[in-house]
This record gives structure tokens, sequence and C-alpha cells, in this order.
């Protein structure tokens, strides 16, 4: 039987509400039914290219009785309570990561999402990232023998201005969460934090106390080890690879190239492309497979969508690399 496509209610028309609205757009098991922004012009812009209605007010998409699920594209102070009201409401939701940046106000609201039998999902979309994904199965099924250690290198092509520092959380919540899942993705028995972070270059990073480069160590119960390498700047491009090494061999993720072709001249052999650019380029596919993936979760379909728990995990994370970085220790953490 054909079933009728979801209608999404569509929380922030920044630059990843925009990606959202795009994939909702493209996907013909889903409907974009309304939009809110408090800035109403990004709503009715985003109306006026993909349908639906805008409001200024989430309260009203949440009440409208028009939306089937929720996606939650707005600024990260504002992830708990949207979230909140969505359960609430019935409605599941998609959210992007972080679940907030005080994991205090992520177990304020975790018993509401544990008893209230609402799907809660978030936005990891490395997951779903075809490369990615690909490995983690293979891993799992026993390809290269036991797991023991996994690489995940991730460097942005720029620094983010110094005022996106500021309310960022810091590199580990805004940037590393998204390997911390990615870690736990191959290792989900992680059991200690070790980090490095240094300010070698970004003066916003240094006026407001954050970390431009960092590398953090993840010790497992099984005695596996994560590395994961990250920098706020790449010359090379967006600098996105995973190497996992077992007994048995090992599988990598290169990076993505803009094009396959190479050029041979008497300057150089081979060149080749740069690297994507941007997030938006490297994961464009990875977007349109996360949100495929929660609508089986919207309609109560087995789904491996993350979960608020995954949520939480990354952000206990994120929390422990950032006292090790500071401090000097290593963090044990119990997920």
């Amino acid at each position: 039987m054909t079933q009728n496509p979801i209608r999404f209610g569509l929380i922030g028309t920044g630059r990843i509400g925009q990606v959202h609205a795009a994939s909702i757009a493209a996907d013909p098991e889903a409907t974009l039914s309304w939009v809110a922004d408090p800035f109403i012009e990004g709503a009715r812009g985003v109306v006026e290219r993909f349908g639906g209605t805008a409001t200024e007010s989430p309260e009203q998409l949440i009440a409208s009785g028009e939306v089937d699920a929720v996606l939650i594209a707005s600024p990260t102070p504002t992830h708990v309570d949207l979230i909140e009201a969505s359960v609430n409401a019935g409605l599941p939701v998609l959210c992007e990561k972080p679940i907030d940046l005080d994991i205090a106000r992520v177990d304020a609201l975790r018993p509401l999402v544990q008893s209230a039998g609402v799907p809660v999902a978030l936005g990891f979309n490395r997951r779903f990232d075809r490369d990615f994904k690909a490995v983690r199965d293979r891993v799992a099924a026993g390809e290269i023998g036991e797991l023991e250690q996994l690489i995940i290198i991730s460097r942005d092509p720029a620094a983010p201005p110094a005022d996106y520092v500021r309310v960022s959380g810091g590199i580990f919540r805004d940037m590393t969460i998204h390997d911390f899942d990615m870690a736990r993705y191959f290792f989900p028995d992680i059991v200690s934090v070790s980090a490095t972070g240094t300010r070698a270059f970004d003066p916003g990073v240094r006026e407001h106390g954050d970390f431009d480069t960092a590398v953090t160590t993840l010790r497992t119960a099984s005695g596996g080890i994560v590395t994961i390498v990250n920098s706020r700047h790449s010359a090379i491009g967006y600098d996105q690879r995973i190497e996992a090494f077992g007994a048995k061999g090992m599988l990598q993720v290169a990076n993505a190239p803009t094009s396959l072709v190479s050029a041979s001249t008497a300057d150089a052999v081979e060149a080749k492309p740069a690297f994507g650019a941007f997030f938006l380029e490297r994961y464009a596919q990875a977007y349109a497979s996360e949100l495929a993936e929660f609508i089986k979760l919207a309609r109560g379909e087995a789904s491996t969508s993350p979960t608020f728990e995954d949520g939480r995990a990354a952000l206990i994370l994120a929390d422990a690399a950032q006292r090790s970085a500071t401090e000097g220790v290593a963090v044990d953490v119990a997920l």
C-alpha cells in the first residue's frame, strides 16, 4: 500500500536548515508543510523555493495539526525546548547536533524522551555516508578480524568567525562531536578519553579560549583505540578520512576529489584536482540518506537513525575531551 508523504515542519532556515529543506523537497516520501524561523524572511524564502507555510513561531508550527514530524535546525540553545514541545505533541523529531551544550539540560529532558514513546533522532549524518557505512559494515562482518585501531581525520577548510567560536561550545562540542559519534558507530564501548588541544593559528580561538588543533585518543573496554585528528583549517580542502585496522587487514576511506581527471605535464605527473571545499558538497548524499532513514523511524518502521542516547553519549565524550585538554588528564567515561 502506498503511504502518504511525511509532512515535515522545519524549524530554522540557516545554512543547515536550507540543506534539509532541499532534501525534504527531493524525497518523494516527504513534503515540506510548515517552516518556522523568528527571522520570518528566511522562512518565507524557503517556502518560496520548496512550498509550505511560513511562520515566525515554532509553537504555531508544532500546534498546526498539519505536520507529522519536526526537523529542528535552529540554534543549539533552542533544541531542548523544541524537542520537549514536539515530543509532548506526539511528533517525531530529527534534531541537529548537539542536543545542547549543557549535559545537565540533556539529562533533564531524558526521562521525557525515554517515557513518551515518541521517536527522537539526532543529525549525525556521517553515519549515512556510503563509504563510511560500507567500512563499518565490512568491519562488523569480520572482514579485517577484530577491530583494533580506528583513525578518524577531520579538518575543516577554514576557521569559523570569532563570533561563532564564542557561542559554539568549543571545538570538541561543535566539530569533534561528529567524530565522537563516528567512533561510537564502530566502538560502542568507549571508557576513557585523552585529548590535547592547541591554539596554533586562529586569533578567534585565542580570544575565546578554544582550540584550533586537537588530537583525541579514546580507549575502549575491548582493548581498541580510536585516534581523532582535528584542525580548524586545511589548505588541501575538506579533509575527511577514516582508517580501520584489524588483525586480518585494513579498510580506508580517502578524501573525495572534486573530479577524477588528473593531468600530467612537464611540471607535474598525475596532478589531481583539489578535494571538496565544504561539508555540504562532501555529505550531500549522506544528508539525503539520513532523511530517508528518519522517515522510516517516523512511520514506526525499523530504522538505523541515531537516537537521543547517541546524542547524549557524544556530548559526554565531548565534555570529557574538553576537560582532558584543559586539565591534562585522562577522563574515564560511562556511556
